[in-house]
């Protein structure tokens, strides 16, 4: 029997990955903007440290939530599009949520190799996790580039989904959205 929605598991982890990479791009912006000496400046030492240490924590919660993600998604089938999607709207969708993808499991991944090869502790709550690769100043800084550049291009994945689900809802009133909300 074909679904029209998610299960209860694949939404609510959908809400809370939203979540979380809404606060981490908040957050990420401000250390990338002021960096840690701008930051420093203005809320203090132990208040950035702490800002830095959660970024990462959550950064790599991210990475294993958008893994579980991805083995939910090879487990459970997608639910059906009622009525179908045009050609292009299909197209448009699986890119996007393609690219969704990618960048949601590479940005922490870039985050974490970047944290390492920086010489700094790659922390997750009260555990700090293996670096992976050794300390390497030059490296640390392209990494911690592209990471920045990912996290725009998530915004503008954000943009573009936001922008579609609201299409949706409120121009093509065609159910796209109960596949994903909670309740």
């Amino acid at each position: 029997m074909e679904t029209l929605r998610y299960n209860y598991a694949q939404r609510l982890l959908h809400w809370l990955i939203a979540l979380l990479v809404l606060g981490l791009l908040a957050v990420g912006s401000l250390l990338g903007t002021l960096g840690f000496d701008g930051l420093k400046d203005l809320v203090g030492l132990e208040m950035t440290n702490q800002l830095y240490g959660y970024h990462k924590t959550f950064g790599i919660l991210l990475l294993a939530l958008m893994l579980l993600r991805l083995g939910l998604k090879r487990l459970f089938r997608s639910p059906v599009y009622q009525p179908p999607l045009t050609g292009f709207e299909r197209a448009a969708s699986l890119t996007v949520h393609t690219l969704f993808y990618v960048a949601l499991i590479l940005m922490p991944v870039l985050g974490w190799l970047g944290t390492a090869t920086g010489g700094f502790p790659v922390q997750f709550f009260d555990l700090t996790l293996p670096g992976l690769v050794p300390e390497n100043k030059e490296l640390s800084k392209t990494l911690f580039q592209l990471h920045g550049i990912v996290g725009w291009v998530i915004l503008g994945l954000i943009l573009i989904h936001v922008s579609a689900a609201i299409y949706h809802w409120r121009i093509k009133h065609d159910g796209v959205m109960k596949r994903m909300s909670l309740f």
